[in-house]
């Protein structure tokens, strides 16, 4: 639909968004009332943008930004910008694949299952060419994306300081 070359199944994958989509709806609003069923789309979509938040935010929220004038091979631009959070499989299913975000990057189209499996590979290959591998854990990552959006949002300030104090004292 939107590219120059025809995709094969184009309109059957089309047709099985919109009865997904149309029909999460209808059936919606057929089992609840309305105000009930506005409510509980509400609070569907707001609890998802949550939980995708929550599975995005610990692989980039932190790590280093490349200057645009600045030149870096592909390899090095997906690992430096990118952290993977160790996990299980429990993990793994939770946050979608999402954990190996590094492996996603240099391998977009790689299935979710062989994500972990190629992390161990491409692990190694970053140790023997001296490119940093980064890899934390689930509530390190997260500490780490709090503490990079109170000093980004703060602005280096103490998130105690209260500003009205610190005006009196100076005037």
């Amino acid at each position: 639909m939107f590219l120059r070359e025809p995709l094969r199944r184009r309109p059957v994958e089309i047709a099985f968004l919109a009865v997904r989509i149309i029909g999460f709806l209808v059936l919606v609003f057929l089992v609840l009332s309305p105000g009930i069923a506005f409510a509980f789309l509400g609070v569907q979509l707001g609890l998802f943008g949550v939980y995708l938040g929550m599975s995005f935010a610990p692989n980039h929220k932190g790590m280093p930004l490349v200057p645009a004038d600045v030149k870096v091979d592909f390899l090095r631009r997906q690992v430096l910008m990118s952290r993977n959070v160790r996990g299980n499989w429990l993990l793994d299913a939770a946050m979608g694949g999402l954990n190996y975000q590094i492996e996603h990057h240099l391998f977009p189209s790689m299935p979710r299952p062989h994500l972990r499996e190629a992390s161990v590979m491409i692990a190694a290959y970053c140790r023997e060419h001296g490119v940093p591998y980064t890899e934390t854990g689930l509530v390190q990552s997260y500490g780490i994306v709090v503490r990079y959006i109170n000093r980004v949002g703060l602005g280096e300030r103490d998130p105690f300081e209260c500003p009205l104090l610190q005006q009196r004292q100076i005037g």
